[in-house]
């Protein structure tokens, strides 16, 4: 299992449907095989994911947040990580909107 503790991850593409800015960044925080982060930035007043974490490091996620027009937004993730040859992590995301137009969508996340 990968170990996400205190692990700092930024977006580096979302698709148009999704309300991620490219210059925010998540902290992971992970006890057991529960991770969890609060976020904010850009479009996103504030935001909080929790995730399970399987023996291959994927996590099952879900996260709501709070938009710049006020309205709570909520979602689920797959995120499957990479690792990369300098030991860093890359996430690719599968999600889905799970309010509003229930629109799907892609996201990359890499650890700095």
């Amino acid at each position: 299992m990968i170990n996400y503790n205190n692990k700092v991850f930024v977006p580096l593409s979302n698709s148009e449907n999704g309300e991620v800015d490219l210059s925010m960044q998540f902290v992971y925080h992970q006890n057991g095989n529960i991770v969890t982060s609060t976020y904010s930035g850009g479009r996103i007043h504030t935001g909080h994911l929790i995730a399970l974490v399987d023996e291959d490091g994927n996590l099952d996620m879900r996260y709501h947040q709070v938009n710049d027009k006020g309205e709570i937004t909520t979602g689920i993730c797959k995120s499957t990580p990479e690792q990369l040859p300098n030991g860093k992590i890359r996430m690719h995301e599968k999600w889905q909107w799970t309010s509003g137009d229930q629109s799907e969508g892609e996201s990359l996340l890499e650890e700095i």
